[in-house]
């Protein structure tokens, strides 16, 4: 009797392709999130330092970052002793950074797996 015969077909360098891409992807969409959650809380006097944010992925690196630039940025966001509008704070990246971890974590992941599905 002879033994069946199996073809496999290594498609590995394909599939780190594709989960690099989806990670760096992920990583925007991420960075795109903590950014509309943390507009959501930064201090408006004329609109400047909200308009001033971005999202940003060095997909080289896979490292994401959301940042804003203004001269005052920094101090706004540290000043814990500034009074602000209702609704608006210091820690305005920082907090929804940390309060949104976990839908980071899904929003990269589901990027992940969509580009695994292929």
């Amino acid at each position: 009797m002879s033994r069946p015969r199996a073809r496999i077909e290594w498609t590995g360098d394909a599939v780190l392709r594709a989960e690099r891409a989806g990670a760096a992807r992920g990583l925007l969409a991420a960075a795109e999130h903590v950014l509309q959650k943390s507009r959501e809380v930064v201090p408006i006097e004329e609109g400047t330092l909200a308009r001033s944010g971005v999202a940003s992925v060095d997909e080289q690196q896979l490292v994401a970052g959301v940042s804003y630039d203004t001269p005052y940025a920094s101090r706004v966001h540290e000043d814990l002793n500034a009074r602000h509008d209702a609704g608006r704070t210091a820690k305005y990246l920082e907090r929804p950074a940390a309060e949104e971890a976990a839908a980071v974590e899904q929003i990269i992941a589901a990027a992940v797996r969509r580009a695994l599905r292929g």
